[in-house]
């Protein structure tokens, strides 16, 4: 279901379609894992070890900073940047579906490669995440900045954030950590497809005798799965983003522990592993693979969902209009 499939009876889906069902399950999603989202870019964002014996560290635990952050925040903490996260995601579920959609097809149609093969899946899930990307970086970086702010909050609303953003910092303030971003999301991007693809054929091969009745839970293990093996092989990229988005933004930092000034990609990536060590580069990665395994499989999971509604509700129209 998810990229062009000649076999499959639900090609008729239309463009628009894909985009409505690429919207809504961003939508659902976001909503759904966003506290494990804020959890993960505060750990991120921390200089210090994250560890119980380091007194310096504010956060060192998924349970711990969750219940400080309520305690601290309160509950609507959890959904900080929220406005900007959904537009986000509503963005970048409808342009990385329609064009993974337009891409797997025109290999069908263009190519004698088979549309269904992992590395056809994998270039094209790669080449639909990167315009994505390109077109929501704006909105990731809002996201970034509200949920990295503490109290008392530097931004009232998303109007106020942009405009201090560009007044005090210009436009390009907007792409920070955009680099760090297409070369960590070409790849993640691409794995999340072509494994979600390759465990789907998995499960059917394993599980043969449950068919379609197992539709529904099937994709959503096989994205969590596709989504955590992903997030492992690319996570430092994700790190490097973080840091870079909130450059600029170092006093609303202050509360959290140590900030840090980094120029650029490389100077990032250098400036971790000498003071917080290698594993620095994979801080946050135990609520980035939980965040993964839910996003992932959500997504996939509403996106089929949606497909699959959208077809039948044509599907009965259209053999409504047949009788009548």
């Amino acid at each position: 279901m998810v990229g062009y499939d000649p076999k499959s009876e639900v090609k008729s889906v239309s463009a628009v379609e894909v985009a409505v069902a690429g919207s809504a399950s961003g939508f659902v999603t976001r909503a759904l894992i966003s506290p494990v989202d804020v959890i993960k870019i505060r750990f991120q964002l921390q200089i210090e070890q994250l560890s119980p014996r380091n007194p310096l560290a504010k956060y060192y635990g998924i349970l711990q900073t969750a219940h400080r952050i309520l305690h601290e925040e309160g509950l609507t903490a959890f959904w900080k940047g929220h406005v900007p996260a959904q537009l986000l995601s509503v963005s970048y579920g409808a342009v990385q579906f329609v064009t993974f959609e337009c891409l797997t097809e025109l290999v069908h149609n263009a190519t004698p490669y088979n549309s269904r093969n992992f590395i056809v899946h994998f270039v094209c899930g790669g080449l639909a995440a990167c315009t994505a990307t390109m077109t929501v970086q704006p909105l990731d970086t809002l996201r970034t900045r509200f949920a990295a702010q503490g109290e008392p909050k530097v931004y009232r609303n998303l109007r106020h954030a942009v405009v201090t953003m560009y007044q005090t910092e210009g436009p390009l303030t907007f792409y920070r950590g955009l680099t760090p971003t297409i070369i960590a999301v070409f790849p993640y991007a691409g794995l999340q497809f072509s494994f979600y693809n390759l465990l789907q054929q998995l499960y059917k091969w394993v599980m043969p005798s449950e068919g379609m009745n197992a539709g529904n839970v099937k994709n959503l293990v096989c994205g969590s799965c596709a989504g955590v093996i992903s997030k492992t092989l690319t996570y430092p990229f994700d790190l490097f983003k973080k840091r870079l988005q909130v450059g600029g933004f170092e006093q609303a930092r202050a509360a959290f522990g140590q900030v840090r000034t980094y120029k650029g990609l490389m100077d990032c990536a250098g400036q971790i592993v000498r003071e917080e060590g290698p594993v620095g580069l994979f801080k946050g990665l135990s609520p980035s693979l939980l965040k993964a395994a839910l996003s992932t499989g959500f997504t996939f999971f509403w996106y089929e969902f949606f497909c699959n509604l959208l077809y039948a509700l044509k599907d009965t129209g259209s053999t409504k209009g047949q009788e009548g």
